[in-house]
């Protein structure tokens, strides 16, 4: 048997062994459990909604790998949502220059300031320099000056072109001017904005989308989601004076749309032209047909869609086309 003093030798060697075990163990414990957080960080900082901005990538490398791991599915959904960014971001912008401007005492915007879409500004470089635009704005401008409001908002008469930049163009829907009565129009042709009663002509396109390519009737009629995959809905005549249709034509705004329609046939290949109504279809002299596909049919108001746009298939068609050339179709669900 060990004598007292042995005893105490052994339980002051033993004890410092038993105090770093317990200092040691619980730590071996957190590490096994320790939470993930920050690891998962960047994952969520590509946001689907963000604006892609040059800060965007400010962190680094982390922010872009996690994209690597979306389904096809989600790169889609994402790659939309940073283009309605874009349109969004475009249009604030405009709505800002307006807001300058009117800080300085002025009731309007030069056009050239209004179009803020890279893309196009390379594109239809000087157009807005020539005589016929410069008429054109001054004539915008009286009008602004009178009593009766002027259709779309100012920081929309662009909407199109903003939303839908010239290197993303697959399918051109031309229309004639905007909607006249209050709140309708957006600078989209054929759009009214969300909690805006659709148009006949809007509610007989989502008829003809539901028999051809089986989508749901939409609740509402903002065609944004088109725009901004490539579909640009341009009017022949951007803006028009209150409860009065056509009150802009032969102002200047045809010389316009149509370098518009010409830079798109002249520069691009393969894009899908929907004309629809005579109007539209006195355009097609302003397409190339030998290098884009022109998709004919009767107006969709409630006075001609019965006379050749209801069956016209031009979505299903479009896609087909699209697909053809190994570029992506146009989801039409709104």
């Amino acid at each position: 048997m060990a004598s007292r003093g042995e005893q105490r030798r052994r339980k002051m060697t033993s004890s410092p062994s038993k105090a770093l075990m317990e200092v040691f163990q619980p730590a071996k414990r957190l590490r096994s459990v320790s939470p993930l957080p920050k690891i998962l960080l960047p994952k969520s900082r590509i946001s689907t909604h963000s604006d892609p901005s040059p800060g965007d990538g400010a962190m680094g490398e982390p922010i872009i790998k996690p994209s690597t791991t979306l389904t096809a599915e989600q790169r889609i959904r994402s790659e939309l949502n940073r283009c309605l960014a874009r349109s969004k971001r475009n249009a604030r912008l405009c709505a800002e220059r307006i807001e300058k401007s009117y800080a300085k005492g002025m009731q309007y915007v030069k056009l050239e300031e209004l179009l803020v879409e890279e893309t196009w500004l390379k594109a239809l470089h000087g157009e807005l320099q020539k005589n016929y635009a410069k008429n054109l704005c001054r004539f915008l401008e009286s009008e602004l000056r009178g009593t009766a409001p002027i259709y779309p908002p100012q920081h929309l008469i662009f909407n199109a072109l903003n939303s839908t930049p010239f290197d993303r163009v697959k399918t051109v829907i031309i229309g004639q001017d905007p909607y006249h009565g209050p709140g309708q129009a957006m600078g989209l042709a054929f759009s009214v904005p969300e909690g805006i009663k659709p148009p006949t002509s809007l509610v007989n396109i989502f008829k003809e989308l539901k028999a051809d390519v089986g989508c749901s009737i939409p609740s509402h009629g903002n065609l944004e989601r088109w725009a901004v995959q490539g579909v640009l809905l341009l009017n022949t005549v951007l803006t028009v004076r209150k409860h009065q249709a056509n009150s802009h034509a032969k102002k200047g705004w045809e010389p316009f749309t149509d370098a518009v329609i010409q830079t798109i046939s002249q520069t691009k290949a393969g894009v899908v032209f929907i004309l629809w109504g005579n109007s539209a279809q006195e355009k097609s002299k302003l397409i190339d047909a030998s290098k884009h596909h022109i998709l004919k049919a009767a107006h969709p108001s409630g006075l001609s869609a019965n006379k050749g746009f209801f069956g016209c298939r031009h979505f299903s068609k479009t896609n087909q086309l699209l697909e053809k050339r190994g570029v992506s179709p146009i989801d039409w669900q709104l």
